[in-house]
């Protein structure tokens, strides 16, 4: 892996840290980060509710301000459709919730994967509307490209708000009123640019709620939106959109109402999750505990489990669904590795010489590749897709590595593919068996343009370089006000030259090891290594050690722990 340090003027990091009163590691990051100027610095480092912009700078956002205006004066029936993953089911549940206190009764679908595929599929309307048409018909996280979708909706005589985040590789859509970012030009530095869809759908309620504030309607008086940024933190979070600007701003103080939420169904969900309560709630967690857990209801079986348990007051309930969705995901976990170890296999086999790969098998389950993608992109550094078999059709998830865009890259292979999209780093994409070789070797051809012809090495950004004496609390509590880190704001790595490993390291379920170093004084430090037992560095030898400082929760106390992600044989001593 290749270790990548570009040093600061001195200079610069010394003035910084003069001018906000701040410590030299943090100041060396501001400045790294290109946020060194004193508005952005404190802008970004207090990122204060209040900091959000008018909601209706968004284009079409007063028109779907005041469709939903009349549907709430009409009491007009709705249904929001939201997709399977958190994103789509925070927002699903956001927005229902919202309606039901203006006295509506939305019914909400989300779609059935293996049944009806992705999105704003016709089998998912199909469904929506076997209760009734209704009057008014809200997509979430999906439908940007659904232009057949939106035209039978609308031939039906059913009014349509589509809110989504998606890339659009067509024409804007000719009906309903479509919210995405994305699709209508703004400003590229727009703080409300990146929010995924539930994001969006905390501007439309911000938007509805001021008008009618406006007008001293009761309601709107009796919203807090602050009570649902627990939901907005969950899929920003989880929807690995970039960590700045306002998703900034409302992942950091939504991971604290998470905390402390009330909803009866996520504590149930922390509960299976292992998460105690008041538990400080970190990315991480949603990353890997809660985000899974409602993901493997979509992927599985019926995401609507899902949003039904955000919704409900019902303890009984919460905690049956609760165990439901951790059983699902136990369910997921076997699948992914049983997968994982056969597509690593068909990599080293049969793909290490191409710059892009492309697995399928028929036996893979399509609801969970895209974690399989992760896995194979991460481990060979190539960007992956990884396909099974629905309907006749090789259906499935990429992952990209930095520096490539995906969306842009699929462009290339576009009559190839029956449907894609996505975001630049993950898609989802679609195509007939019969186009799979082509696919595959145009897919590596465009990434090896991409790449002018190398493969890309594994590079590991050195953020800072520290001594051992400097890894200590006060450090953890100085970089506090950087979180939550994410695409946009990477968690930092420091260096640490010439240390030495006085013991062995010792391994821990054959692929991890736990490790301590010791500074001068002989206080010691420890630190965890995941997935590289393979490689334990030497004892006694000057080595240099790449890691992440971190607070560990175990039996209730906070401990600083180092995170090792490499280490390489030291020049010094």
């Amino acid at each position: 892996m290749r270790w990548i340090h570009t040093p600061l003027p001195a200079s610069e990091v010394e003035e910084v840290c003069q001018r906000l009163a701040i410590g030299p590691v943090l100041a060396e990051l501001l400045v790294r980060s290109g946020r060194k100027e004193t508005a952005a610095a404190r802008q970004f480092l207090q990122p204060a509710l209040a900091g959000l912009q008018d909601p209706f700078l968004l284009v079409n956002m007063d028109a779907a301000v005041a469709r939903l205006r009349r549907a709430i004066e009409r009491q007009e029936t709705l249904v929001v459709l939201g997709d399977y993953d958190v994103d789509g089911v925070s927002s699903t549940a956001f927005l229902v919730s919202v309606l039901r206190r203006f006295g509506l009764d939305p019914r909400f679908v989300v779609p059935r994967r293996l049944e009806e595929g992705y999105g704003l599929s016709r089998g998912a309307i199909d469904r929506a509307l076997e209760a009734g048409k209704p009057d008014l018909f809200i997509a979430l996280d999906c439908g940007t490209n659904s232009h057949e979708e939106l035209a039978y909706l609308q031939a039906q005589g059913v009014d349509a708000i589509v809110i989504d985040h998606h890339r659009s590789k067509e024409k804007p859509l000719a009906g309903g009123i479509l919210i995405n970012p994305h699709v209508f030009a703004g400003p590229d530095d727009a703080p409300w640019r990146d929010l995924c869809t539930v994001g969006l759908v905390f501007k439309l309620v911000h938007g509805l709620l001021k008008q009618l504030r406006a007008e001293n309607h009761p309601v709107a008086f009796r919203i807090h939106l602050k009570e649902y940024l627990d939901l907005v933190a969950m899929g920003i979070v989880a929807d690995l959109v970039p960590v700045v600007g306002e998703n900034r701003i409302l992942a950091r103080h939504g991971l604290e109402i998470l905390q402390h939420t009330r909803r009866r169904g996520l504590r149930a969900l922390m509960d299976v999750s292992g998460l105690k309560p008041g538990q400080e709630i970190q990315p991480v967690d949603v990353s890997f505990r809660l985000g899974p857990r409602i993901n493997a209801s979509g992927r599985l079986a019926d995401a609507a489990l899902s949003v039904e348990l955000i919704l409900s007051e019902d303890a009984a309930f919460c905690v049956d669904a609760a165990r439901q969705l951790d059983g699902f995901n136990r369910e997921r976990q076997e699948i992914e590795r049983a997968i994982t170890e056969v597509a690593e296999r068909m990599v080293e086999e049969q793909y290490m010489d191409s710059h892009g790969i492309v697995l399928f098998s028929e036996d893979w389950h399509p609801g969970v590749v895209g974690i399989v993608a992760s896995r194979v992109t991460r481990k060979y550094h190539r960007p992956c897709i990884v396909l099974g078999e629905e309907n006749g059709l090789a259906k499935g998830s990429g992952r990209s590595i930095y520096g490539l865009n995906l969306v842009e890259t699929l462009g290339e292979c576009a009559d190839l593919l029956t449907s894609w999209g996505g975001h630049p780093m993950a898609v989802g994409i679609s195509l007939p068996r019969a186009n799979l070789e082509s696919f595959r070797e145009r897919f590596a051809a465009a990434v090896r343009v991409s790449q002018r012809g190398l493969f890309a090495e594994p590079g590991l950004e050195i953020a800072c370089w520290l001594t051992l004496e400097q890894i200590r609390e006060q450090l953890l509590t100085e970089l506090e006000v950087l979180h939550p880190f994410g695409q946009g704001n990477p968690e930092p790595v420091f260096g640490l030259r010439g240390v030495r490993f006085r013991q062995r390291p010792e391994v821990f379920k054959e692929q991890h090891f736990r490790f301590h170093l010791e500074d001068e004084r002989g206080r010691r430090v420890y630190g965890v290594a995941w997935k590289l037992a393979h490689r334990l560095p030497p004892v006694g030898a000057p080595v240099d050690v790449a890691v992440q400082v971190a607070w560990n929760m175990y039996n209730d106390r906070k401990l600083l722990q180092m995170e090792l992600l490499d280490w390489r044989l030291s020049e010094a001593g």
